[in-house]
């Protein structure tokens, strides 16, 4: 919310400056200076053409006649501002819906916004790392949404390739007609089973062909692969799934139903929804005519061998090749094609990419090429990088020993919360299941939500279901607390006029200044595509309220009206709470 004596700051200054004044957003002063809220003037001296120091000195000047504001003093190129406690209360919390809605960009700031996510592979379930990815993505749309942009987030889901067929060529030998029904399987673990059975064969075969061949023992597992019979097999496979073999792709197609049933089941216990699903079996051949337009053009070069290629040396880029000699794509290709597909199926303003950071390189060279090619969209592209997520060893195991997959994540994270609750509760409550479902997710996003996504992250199952401390349970039981408030307050407590002005208590006011932010954070939330600042100020806004409940009354206050405004702040609080979650796509629970 912003309060009225900054937006009358800003028509002073730029009465006084003969310059538009600029948006001012306040924060927080440093602990060592006083006042509720700060105003950085370093931000106005470019727009206001004017000395810093100076802006800040007849910034103060006027605020302190102000009548919402107690007193105002220039430090520097900062004005610390102490406000009238009635003004905090009247501008940040009296209109509820005005507080919600302080999130919304102007409509001349609003975007169409194109956001890729999950990009999980049909050879096995999807395991941390996708978990991650999914959050953020989902999140990140969800803050995107919040603020006013048309969002649409999409998948490209990597369904074909060497890689899909090695699952496929362990079923056709090892599988024995077993369907995930048979096995009491979801499909995507099944095919993930085949996936770690063919490694185990391949291993074997290697270890014979290097036992066979001394002279082969130095040569990696990379170069034998084409040596071995299951090798070379599956380069086989491969090609007849790209000259459409019918039994080959009958089995593709069986195999891979198997998995996106599976996939489905996963992404809707995450609460993960797409707009539209792209395939890579549809979109691998897609880039080709781009290379093909970019020769004409003289963007790209062709080598000796027939290979296409372009020289990206002025972007501080290698070379990179686009079209193999026999005229095949590679990867970069297809993400040309898909890029191009959904920038004209969509026409977005912006397109993002949610996708590790070990891919910075890759999206870098992505972009220069669109460039190159003179597509006046392509400065709108982001890739938004994450770092990797870790456990800490000896925590789970996973079906493949070298990952976690998400599904058995989830169930941990379900007993872990299941386990909380009880020791909780004299008694399992009647919706165990349901609280250690939402609860065990809850804690799950909020841990991978709350630090910057570009951090790598151990992340710790067991502290993140803890009920105190920075984690996801903290926040939900202060908004669970709320709800059993007003279970127990009486009719005339949640009726009538509320008169802020008997909220003087420095824990009122505390937190009514943290609402005032609100807006202000999931904007800058949306703007950096970073869901930390929002996690945080949702954990800060918790404990302002944890104080505000510890020293205030609020149920037994001395009178009718002061319970009536304690209740109504708590009320406020209660919808931060719950739409701050929700932009995080994290459940609330009204009992805990």
């Amino acid at each position: 919310m912003k309060f009225k004596l900054v937006a009358d700051l800003e028509k002073h200054l730029t009465e006084t400056y003969g310059q538009p004044c600029p948006e001012i957003v306040t924060e927080c002063p440093p602990p060592d200076m006083t006042g509720d809220i700060t105003v950085n003037c370093f931000r106005l001296t470019k727009p206001l053409r004017a000395n810093p120091m100076a802006v800040a000195a007849e910034a103060a000047r006027f605020l302190s006649t102000h009548a919402d504001a107690r007193a105002a003093e220039s430090v520097k190129a900062f004005v610390n501002i102490v406000l009238e406690p009635v003004a905090v209360f009247r501008d940040a919390v009296a209109d509820p819906a005005g507080l919600l809605n302080a999130v919304l960009l102007p409509e001349g700031e609003r975007r169409r916004i194109v956001i890729e996510f999950s990009a999980p592979n049909t050879n096995k379930p999807q395991h941390l790392g996708h978990v991650r990815n999914n959050t953020l993505g989902q999140a990140v749309a969800s803050i995107l949404s919040k603020v006013g942009h048309d969002v649409i987030p999409v998948n490209l889901v990597n369904d074909r390739g060497i890689h899909i067929c090695k699952s496929m060529l362990a079923y056709h030998r090892f599988g024995d007609g077993v369907t995930p029904a048979t096995a009491h399987k979801k499909g995507d673990h099944l095919v993930g089973d085949f996936y770690v059975r063919y490694d185990r064969e391949l291993t074997r075969q290697l270890e014979e062909l290097r036992a066979a061949r001394p002279d082969l023992a130095d040569k990696s597992n990379e170069d034998l692969f084409s040596e071995t019979e299951i090798g070379k097999a599956t380069q086989d496979m491969l090609i007849a799934w790209e000259n459409g073999d019918p039994d080959v792709r009958a089995l593709w197609g069986m195999m891979n139903a198997w998995v996106f049933e599976g996939f489905a089941e996963t992404y809707a216990r995450m609460g993960i929804e797409f707009e539209k699903t792209y395939l890579e079996s549809d979109t691998y051949t897609l880039g080709k005519g781009i290379v093909e337009d970019g020769l004409k053009k003289g963007v790209f070069q062709k080598r000796e061998d027939g290979a296409a290629f372009i020289d990206l040396t002025q972007e501080k880029l290698d070379t990179k090749v686009v079209l193999r000699s026999d005229g095949t794509s590679v990867y970069i290709t297809q993400d040309l094609g898909t890029t191009l597909l959904k920038q004209d199926e969509f026409q977005p303003d912006q397109q993002i990419w949610v996708v590790g950071d070990e891919q910075i390189y890759h999206f870098r060279v992505l972009f220069a090429i669109l460039k190159r090619l003179g597509y006046p969209w392509a400065d709108n592209l982001v890739h938004m990088a994450y770092g990797m997520v870790n456990l800490p060893s000896g925590k789970m195991k996973s079906r493949e020993g070298k990952v976690v997959d998400a599904d058995d994540l989830f169930d941990e994270m379900e007993r872990l919360a299941r386990t909380a609750t009880l020791e909780r509760c004299e008694e399992a409550p009647e919706d165990l299941d349901l609280r250690a479902r939402v609860l065990g997710m809850a804690a799950l996003k909020f841990m991978l939500l709350k630090v910057n996504p570009k951090t790598t992250l151990m992340f710790d199952p067991e502290a993140s279901v803890k009920f105190e401390g920075d984690t996801g349970p903290y926040v939900l039981y202060a908004y669970a607390r709320i709800c059993s408030m007003f279970r127990k307050a009486t009719a005339d407590a949640l009726s009538g006029e509320v008169d802020w002005s008997l909220l003087q208590a420095p824990e009122e006011l505390g937190v009514a200044l943290q609402l005032a932010e609100y807006g202000h954070v999931m904007r800058k939330a949306a703007q950096d595509f970073d869901t930390s600042g929002l996690a945080g100020y949702l954990l800060e806004l918790a404990k302002a309220f944890s104080r505000f409940y510890r020293e205030c009354s609020v149920l037994s206050a001395e009178s009718a009206e002061l319970r009536r405004a304690r209740l109504a702040l708590s009320d406020r609080v209660r919808s931060v709470l719950r739409d701050g979650l929700q932009s995080l796509t994290i459940g609330t629970l009204e009992s805990m």
